[in-house]
C-alpha cells in the first residue's frame, strides 16, 4: 500500500511565486481628491491579489478595501470629487471610514499573508495607469510610516494600459473590458472596489490568453 505524499497535489500546480520571479500580482485602484499624491486626499483603496486556481489559471483572490478619511491638511479638489461622486463628509461614509495608517496596516497584513502563502518575496502593483496608483500608495506610506509593513515593490508595476494596447489597441479600461468580453457598467465606475475587480478580470483574461508559460517546478522529478 502506497502512502500519498500530502504535498503531491500542491507540487503539481505551480504557485505564483514561480511565475513572476517571486512577485505576487496585486491589482490596486485608488480614488482620490485630485491628481497630486503629495497634497490631495486618498479616499478609497482596493486590492485584489491574483492567484492560480486548481487548473493553473489566473483568478482573483480575496478583495481587501478601505474607505479612508482625508489626512490632516489634505486638499480636496471639487472637480475630482464631482467626477468620482465621493462625498468625504457623508455621514454614512464617515461611519465606516478609517484613517490612513489603520487602513494600510490592515490591508498590508492581509496581503503579506497571501504573499507568504504564494511563496513570493514582494507584491507587484497591477493597475490601469499603474504609476498613478503607486504614487498615491507611496505617498500614504510615507505619511503613515508604514514602510516596514509595505509588501509592494518600490517601482515595478504591471500596467493593464500597456497590456490592453498590445492585445486590443485599447487603452481605456471600459473599452478594453468590452473588447475582452467583460461586462462593464459605467455607472459603477470610479468606485475603487469596482474598478479593481474589473481591472483584475481584465488582467486575468490577458494572462490566461497570452503565450502560455508554465514555470518548472523545482521539486519535480521529471
Amino acid at each position: 500500500m502506497s502512502i500519498e505524499n500530502p504535498n503531491q497535489q500542491e507540487n503539481q500546480t505551480p504557485v505564483i511565486g514561480q511565475r513572476f520571479r517571486g512577485f505576487l500580482p496585486v491589482v490596486v485602484d485608488v480614488e482620490t481628491a485630485g491628481f497630486n499624491a503629495q497634497t490631495d486626499a486618498l479616499l478609497e483603496i482596493a486590492c485584489i491579489p491574483i492567484v492560480y486556481d486548481e487548473h493553473g489559471k489566473f483568478i482573483q483572490g480575496e478583495a481587501f478595501q478601505a474607505h479612508i478619511n482625508p489626512f490632516e491638511g489634505a486638499n480636496l479638489d471639487r472637480r475630482s470629487l464631482d467626477f468620482t461622486g465621493i462625498d468625504p463628509f457623508n455621514p454614512m461614509r464617515m461611519a465606516m471610514a478609517e484613517n490612513e495608517r489603520d487602513a494600510l496596516k490592515r490591508i498590508f497584513k492581509a496581503l503579506n499573508e497571501v504573499r507568504r502563502a504564494q511563496h513570493c518575496t514582494h507584491c507587484v502593483l497591477v493597475g490601469h495607469n499603474a504609476h498613478f496608483d503607486l504614487g498615491f500608495l507611496q505617498a500614504a506610506i510615507a505619511r503613515t510610516s508604514t514602510k516596514n509593513q509595505n509588501p509592494f515593490h518600490s517601482f515595478s508595476v504591471f500596467d493593464t494600459v500597456s497590456l490592453s494596447a498590445a492585445a486590443f489597441g485599447q487603452t481605456v479600461l471600459a473599452r478594453a473590458c468590452i473588447q475582452a468580453g467583460i461586462e462593464f457598467d459605467g455607472k459603477e465606475a470610479h468606485s475603487a472596489l469596482y474598478d479593481t475587480q474589473k481591472t483584475a478580470e481584465l488582467f486575468c483574461y490577458l494572462m490566461n490568453n497570452a503565450i502560455q508559460y508554465t514555470p518548472v517546478n523545482p521539486d519535480s522529478k521529471a
